[in-house]
């Protein structure tokens, strides 16, 4: 059996992961690996809630806006590159962090992934140019015409997730849901998985919080200068996916900021009903001492 351990924290946004995960890398003398796919953008700084650069220099962090807006970067890319670089930390350390919120990107790095077809450029632009012309809406009845098992399965409110298995349907001619479930390579290591927690009234006051400090920390002009991008996938997300509107006309700032919240909260219950899933995870509220969890992980 391995002794190379990967300590995964998890929780909903806004509940605390970033302080819990930089705290408990210093316990173990490590390095964090950030699972989190809005933080990978280097433009998308103050409406992803990267850590700050003390926070940064506190702890050698990996996966932190390593990419461009303008690149296409998929959950099998993040796997491949977040793969080689935990094998190659392994070789000095014997338990590595990782944290963020995207469950798809965890679940690829600590159970590996199915196997889908090479997607085309050709594909991939004739179905953003449908989303761009029909919307949210007529990406939910294509999938729902395509694979009928998957949307019963999918968050049909993300646009990304409608978006790769439309890419799979059509590139394979082939529903997106035979493709789960197949052999996936095993991981040299062992996760360990931490949920953080807190009730559900705090968290969204701490949501709201957090999004009136990103307002304040000028999110709108950093949201306005990637208007050229904001098709982009990377955009499709929220904290700028309601700011382009404004920008737009189509309704003011008050409206933008609550409709980020509004969704911030929608995302941060998505996130804990995804994160019901991990039996076997060691649930924990907000405010536990890091010397419980490490003690905790030490005898688990």
């Amino acid at each position: 059996m391995s002794t190379k351990t990967l300590i995964y924290i998890a929780g909903p946004t806004g509940v605390g992961k970033t302080k819990t995960s930089i705290a408990l890398a210093k316990a173990f003398d490590t390095e964090i690996i950030s699972c989190d796919s809005r933080q990978f953008y280097k433009e998308m700084r103050v409406g992803t809630a990267v850590p700050s650069k003390e926070e940064l220099a506190a702890v050698k962090h990996h996966f932190i806006q390593n990419k461009s807006v303008k690149d296409t970067y998929t959950v099998a890319d993040f796997e491949k590159e977040a793969v080689k670089k935990i094998e190659e930390l392994f070789t000095k350390k014997d338990t590595l962090i990782m944290v963020g919120g995207s469950g798809m990107y965890a679940d690829a790095v600590m159970f590996g992934m199915d196997k889908f077809p090479e997607i085309s450029d050709e594909v991939r632009n004739q179905i953003n140019v449908f989303y761009e012309t029909h919307g949210i809406e007529g990406l939910q009845q294509l999938l729902r015409e395509k694979d009928p098992k998957y949307y019963t399965r999918v968050d049909i409110h993300n646009p990304v997730r409608l978006l790769r298995a439309l890419e799979v349907c059509i590139s394979a001619d082939k529903p997106y849901s035979s493709f789960l479930g197949q052999d996936r390579e095993p991981r040299n290591f062992v996760s360990k998985m931490i949920i953080l927690h807190c009730p559900r009234a705090i968290l969204y006051e701490k949501i709201n919080a957090r999004v009136d400090q990103m307002m304040d920390s000028n999110l709108e002009e950093e949201a306005k200068a990637l208007i050229p991008y904001q098709s982009n996938s990377a955009l499709r997300t929220v904290g700028y996916k309601e700011l382009f509107p404004y920008f737009n006309g189509a309704y003011d700032l008050e409206h933008a900021v609550n409709e980020i919240k509004k969704n911030t909260r929608r995302y941060a219950k998505r996130q804990i009903t995804w994160f019901k899933k991990y039996d076997n995870a060691l649930c924990f509220p907000a405010n536990t001492s890091i010397d419980e969890i490490y003690n905790l992980l030490q005898d688990d």
